[in-house]
């Protein structure tokens, strides 16, 4: 039997001998993840509603809701967010640009990495939580202690991943860059960094995290505003459901950050196909 012009026109991935790519399903939510959350919320307010839980100890959910609509209406829990927005924001960036500077010389330089992670290490096994005293020494009460400590949580994380991910550049591509004739600066710009971008997105995600439990330290002292003076007040007056409602709302602010770096991952990395 022989093949029609049509034939060969119509199916051409027939006749090259490769077959159509199946199209992509978009994967729908897994409900079934939110039994279980659900389910220790029934039983949350279960155990509220039954007295079995003191209002004293931990408020019902229902009355969490109530009382983040009524923060919500008066603008204090607007406000308190705008304010630890800004403190991460700010630590965020001065800790990355130290992380982003420190782990480039020391993962690129030999002498970088001898004289840069040896005190880099030595300092990331300080408990930086315990260092408030000394901040408070050292910046005041106001502001400073607060981004400094956000800013000594978030270099850590970031600097070991930036570092982690010079380092591990495959040694083949550096041979082939080598082979082409790439400067020095060609090779870093074209191989070495963008071969380090998925460890430093990793590392930026641990560093958000952190930083969030910096600030959430850092402002439930000596602080005047934010979140954290928002649960600390709350704790003077016993209101346990504002202090459930400023723990869910860092809760929200640190997946909502987790989720950007995300969308830049997967953005950033789109060469590599999944």
């Amino acid at each position: 039997m022989s093949l029609s012009a049509t034939d060969v026109l119509a199916r051409p991935e027939e006749a090259s001998g490769t077959r159509p790519r199946p199209a992509r399903r978009r994967r729908l939510p897994d409900l079934r993840r939110w039994i279980s959350p659900l389910a220790l919320l029934a039983l949350w307010q279960l155990a509220s509603s039954t007295g079995v839980l003191s209002p004293d100890k931990l408020s019902s959910p229902w009355t969490v809701l109530q009382a983040g609509i009524e923060t919500a209406r008066s603008g204090e829990l607007a406000a308190a967010i705008a304010v630890s927005i800004v403190r991460v924001g700010l630590g965020l960036a001065f800790g990355a640009g130290v992380a982003l500077v420190l782990g480039v010389v020391a993962g690129l330089s030999r002498w970088g990495g001898v004289l840069i992670d040896p005190p880099v290490q030595m300092l990331r096994t300080l408990p930086f939580l315990g260092l408030i005293p000394l901040f408070i020494l050292w910046f005041g009460i106001g502001e400073e202690p607060k981004i400094v400590l956000v800013a000594l949580g978030v270099a850590f994380p970031l600097y070991l991943n930036i570092h982690s991910g010079i380092r591990g550049v495959d040694d083949h591509l550096v041979e082939a860059t080598t082979a082409l004739g790439y400067t020095r600066w060609e090779r870093l710009v074209h191989v070495v960094l963008p071969s380090a971008v998925p460890q430093t997105l990793v590392g930026l995600r641990q560093a958000l995290g952190v930083a969030w439990l910096a600030l959430i330290v850092g402002e439930t002292v000596n602080a005047d505003a934010g979140l954290g003076y928002l649960i600390n007040n709350a704790r003077e007056f016993l209101r346990t459901d504002v202090i459930v409602v400023g723990l869910i709302v860092y809760a929200v602010l640190g997946l909502v950050t987790d989720a950007l770096v995300r969308l830049i991952e997967r953005r950033a990395l789109r060469w590599r196909g999944n």
